[in-house]
This record gives C-alpha cells, structure tokens and sequence, in this order.
C-alpha cells in the first residue's frame, strides 16, 4: 500500500469518527433533559396533597357497630380467593375463622413470611382496619399480595362479616 492510499483511509476514519462526534453533540444540545427549565404542564395526582395532609384519626368503633354483615360477605369474595373461614382450612393464605383476637401470624399450620410472622401484637378489628387498609405499607415484606380495602365501610363489613361467622 502506497502513503496516498493510506493517507486516504486514515482520513476517512478520522472524518467519520469526527461525523459521529458532531452528531452525538447536536443530539446531546437537542434532547439534553436537564436543561429545559421548569415543566408546561403538570399533571396532579393528588400525592403530595395527600402525603402532606395529617388524617385525623378515626373511631373506628362506631363503624362496626353499624356495619352490614351482609355486604360484609358480598366483600369477603375479594378476599376469599385466598383465604377460607372454616377451621383450620388454610389456602393460599391462612384460614380466617376466629382471626379476631388472634395473634399476628400464628395460625397453625400456615408457614407465614418472615415480616408477617415477626410483626407481632393481636389482629384486633382496629388492627385489622388497619391492615386492610394497605397490607404492604403496615406490614413491608409480607407475601399477602392484597392492595387494600380503600372505603373504611368495606373493611368495617367484611371484618363483621369474619366475626360473624367465627365463633
């Protein structure tokens, strides 16, 4: 190969490398996302509201007392593709029948997830409104794949409901 030939192919890779450079600068100044200044449209959801705002706590008492137990077991259907009520059946959840009073992850024969089984305290119905409520954010780490009850009459229901049919 004569010096003219390689002269040329040297140029030719030098010249690409320099396209290839000019264009990753041009993409970099065109798309670049931090330099775009403040957003034109905001779109609210609502959770820094939410997270900023302090809930009052509510009693629950009231709203058991007053909840329908037939509406409870209308409820129970979201719940009982997991779990059953008879003693001692256990699913792919444990068995709810008598879980009121109970203690958190204690149910014989159930092999419980590490943070359900260490969480400790007794499943009382304020408890449970709470748990049912946002199971991963009460208990993180549980297996139970729930996302939650999100109306405090629906969990008041069906909570009546699993005391109804318990012992």
């Amino acid at each position: 190969m004569d010096t003219m030939t390689s002269t040329k192919v040297v140029a030719a890779l030098c010249g690409a490398f320099l396209v290839f450079l000019l264009g990753k600068w041009a993409a970099e100044v065109i798309y670049h996302v931090d330099g775009h200044g403040e957003q034109a449209y905001v779109i609210d959801t609502g959770a820094s509201e939410s997270a900023a705002e302090e809930k009052e706590p509510v009693d629950f008492g009231p709203i058991l007392a007053a909840a329908d137990v037939a509406k409870g077991a209308s409820v129970f259907k979201k719940c009982g593709a997991c779990h059953k009520l008879e003693a001692g059946a256990n699913g792919t959840g444990p068995t709810l029948h008598n879980v009121v009073g109970r203690p958190v992850g204690a149910e014989p024969g159930f092999k419980y997830s590490g943070a359900m089984a260490s969480a400790g305290g007794t499943w009382t119905p304020e408890h449970l409104n709470e748990f049912l409520t946002n199971p991963k954010a009460v208990i993180p780490g549980t297996a139970m794949g729930f996302a939650g009850l999100k109306k405090i009459e629906e969990r008041a229901d069906v909570i009546a409901y699993i005391q109804s049919v318990s012992n």
